[in-house]
């Protein structure tokens, strides 16, 4: 397990070498540094989570944007707990920019789903259900909510 320190240094190394080859250094260089550290790992539970978490540290200074601030949300649940991530999706909902977005809600969902906090899991999902028109996403949603039952 890697401290702060180090994941942010490993965070500085990706960009840095992204930066050397692009010349560049902006949102994109950001998220091909995030999707690099996503196809490293060989698994969820492989994926370095501080790392990622420092590299969104840095998109949100560069791109603020409340679908950052989720991404960002999601990432510190999987390094923190679901806990620590249903308190900064929370604050990103409070916002009120992505209270339509039903990514948001199901997010937020899995949250309570993993806390074992079924009511607030199952009406989250229903609320994501209810803004989605995608097949494939409410078929899924559908089944989180089944298994709820």
């Amino acid at each position: 397990m890697l401290s702060l320190y180090e994941a942010q240094m490993s965070a500085l190394a990706i960009l840095s070498l992204y930066q050397q080859k692009s010349r560049r250094f902006g949102s994109y260089t950001l998220q091909a540094a995030i999707a690099a550290v996503h196809a490293e790992a060989e698994s969820i539970a492989a994926t370095d989570w501080r790392q990622i978490v420092a590299l969104y540290d840095q998109l949100v200074r560069i791109q603020p944007s409340p679908v950052v601030q989720l991404n960002r949300a999601v990432a510190i649940a999987m390094r923190d707990g679901p806990e620590a991530g249903l308190a900064h999706i929370d604050a990103v909902l409070e916002h009120g920019e992505l209270a339509n977005y039903y990514l948001a809600h199901s997010a937020r969902a899995d949250m309570y789903r993993r806390l074992g906090r079924t009511v607030e899991a199952r009406a989250s999902y229903e609320k994501a259900l209810a803004l989605t028109q995608q097949e494939p996403e409410r078929q899924f949603l559908q089944e989180r909510i089944r298994q709820l039952r």
